[in-house]
């Protein structure tokens, strides 16, 4: 049955049919897991990343859904601040809170 198996060498000895078979699931496990390393990236950086987008995102988010409201409700600036602040205060709170994760976490002094 494996001499009917296309992409095989059927002059080689079965011997070497499977070292090679294993030379390249070797290195495609090898390339695997350098891809899966690529994309993992600095768990540094992914922190980062994190924090900015809380930085940004929370602030941002509330003051839309905050003109939403000012515009349906008909009082202009005012819920949009406040709800400006409140996302600023939830953002500050957001990084706190990833920075207390991540130095627990990684510091390698456990409890």
């Amino acid at each position: 049955m494996a001499e009917d198996e296309p992409g095989e060498a059927p002059k080689l000895p079965p011997d070497a049919r499977l070292e090679s078979l294993d030379e390249r699931l070797d290195r495609l496990q090898q390339a695997e897991a350098r891809k899966a390393q690529k994309r993992q990236g600095d768990p540094s950086w992914r922190a980062g990343q994190l924090v900015l987008s809380h930085l940004v995102g929370a602030p941002l988010g509330a003051g839309i859904v905050g003109w939403l409201l000012d515009r349906w409700l008909g009082t202009k600036p005012w819920l949009m601040l406040a709800l400006l602040f409140v996302g600023f205060a939830v953002g500050v709170w957001d990084v706190l809170r990833i920075s207390k994760t991540t130095s627990g976490g990684g510091s390698g002094t456990g409890s």
